[in-house]
């Protein structure tokens, strides 16, 4: 253990991001093993902070109470970690005036923002004459390492899939034993970590999925996922978004349970990929074609679905459990974002910036797959003459109506919305503007 450092003395920094958790964290590893003490931070940055809109944001909550269980695993060692809040500029700004830093240690980000913000701190620390180092850390295989035989990237999810389990099969599946290092962090003398209020919220009430999973969700995935009402999915995708869980490990322990699962798994990666790729994907359709689409935008509809009182119930019910949880089922996901570009002819950006508002689990490459999937705008997307049926959705995955009487419970009954579109008449008109948009 490290104690004491003088200004003069080097060390190692190693930043958590999306990797709020110690064992198998390929950074944190590179970081301990370096031959110098490493401190390792977090940051609240407030550049994210301040564009999030709800005082009770969730997310915040379940990050703050990561960062609480990670300083404890630190301090059981003797050690702790190191909690700013503030921009990540301000927070390098005090560490190399504090301390003698030799390098910085983190795990690649993908999204073009954060790229942006890490090439700017690489610069800063380069200046003081520290290194800035990056690993691999929250996808098996990255942009560059699953290409065509021609060396581009795929724009098919199947081919790419096929590539990935080939090269999966070569690789080691064994975990980083980080824990055995952590004798290579250095003491502090006391963390102050910030509340949730010092940080400009509030705590939140909702329930968190636990990390853990039962094999034998796993094992029943391919038969039980798409059924709102039954506990047919692990709900790990908040415990993935931010790192709490390592999907190396996640894969090495399901891969032999689940085809099924581990394809959702594979779909992460693809839509990962596809941003790292063509990063234009944040605000413009996939097929450029479709930036065409004269949608009708209509905000009293919208509202009306954010709130789930569309009439439709299948859609009501995920929308009202997405409001009420954070969280709403894969298949209903599929479904609401479906009626809401083509039965009301709504950007799908305007549905995607709602899920990033509501999503415990929004992750903005998967997210802004999904969404351009669903819309017919992004790659191996539905063909945009496909429009989902609610009614026969909610008969063949919800016969019972036991999702929809959890979700909407005055349905059936008077004071339930009539439809604020008839089905059949949008999806004529779905069809139609799509057809004339790319024509």
């Amino acid at each position: 253990m490290f104690v004491g450092l003088s200004r003069m003395e080097k060390i190692n920094v190693f930043w958590h991001r999306r990797d709020l958790r110690i064992q198998d964290n390929t950074g944190l590893y590179y970081a301990l093993t370096s031959e110098l003490p490493v401190l390792p931070i977090f940051i609240f940055d407030t550049n994210i902070l301040s564009k999030l809109e709800e005082q009770n944001d969730a997310r915040v909550t379940f990050i703050h109470e990561q960062i609480v269980k990670l300083n404890e695993e630190y301090s059981q060692k003797g050690s702790g970690l190191k909690v700013f809040n503030c921009t990540p500029e301000e927070a390098f700004n005090e560490l190399l005036d504090t301390y003698e830093i030799a390098g910085i240690y983190t795990n690649r980000d993908y999204e073009p923002e954060a790229i942006t913000r890490d090439s700017a701190i690489q610069e800063l620390v380069q200046q003081h004459g520290a290194e800035f180092y990056t690993f691999k850390d929250q996808v098996i295989f990255e942009k560059g390492e699953i290409l065509t035989d021609k060396g581009e990237p795929y724009k098919v999810f199947t081919p790419f899939k096929n590539k990935w389990l080939q090269k999966y099969k070569d690789i080691d599946h064994k975990s980083i034993d980080t824990q055995k290092h952590l004798k290579n962090t250095f003491q502090l003398k006391g963390t102050d970590i910030p509340t949730i209020e010092e940080l400009g919220f509030e705590p939140s009430e909702l329930t968190f999925p636990d990390k853990t999973y039962s094999e034998q969700i796993v094992e029943k995935y391919a038969d039980d996922r798409d059924f709102p009402a039954k506990k047919g999915t692990t709900r790990l995708g908040v415990h993935l978004r931010f790192g709490t869980i390592s999907v190396r490990e996640l894969a090495a322990q399901t891969s032999s349970l689940s085809e099924t699962y581990l394809s959702e798994l594979i779909w992460r990666e693809f839509y990962m990929m596809i941003l790292a790729y063509f990063p234009e994907v944040v605000d413009k359709a996939f097929k450029s074609k479709y930036d065409q689409i004269k949608w009708i935008n209509d905000e009293d509809q919208f509202i009306k679905w954010c709130e789930g009182k569309t009439g439709y119930p299948i859609v009501d019910a995920g929308m009202r459990e997405l409001n009420a949880t954070g969280y709403m089922h894969n298949r209903v996901r599929m479904v609401v974002s479906s009626f809401l570009t083509k039965h009301l002819l709504i950007d799908w950006r305007w549905g995607e910036r709602y899920f990033a508002k509501k999503l415990l689990d929004y992750e903005l490459a998967s997210n802004n797959g999904g969404w351009q999937w669903a819309a017919g705008t992004g790659t191996d997307a539905q063909p945009y003459f496909r429009v989902f049926n609610p009614k026969s959705q909610q008969e063949k995955f919800d016969p019972d109506y036991s999702y929809i009487k959890k979700w909407v419970p005055e349905f059936d009954t008077p004071k339930y919305p009539k439809p604020i579109v008839d089905h059949k008449q949008a999806r004529v008109r779905a069809i139609e503007t799509y057809k004339e948009a790319v024509s």
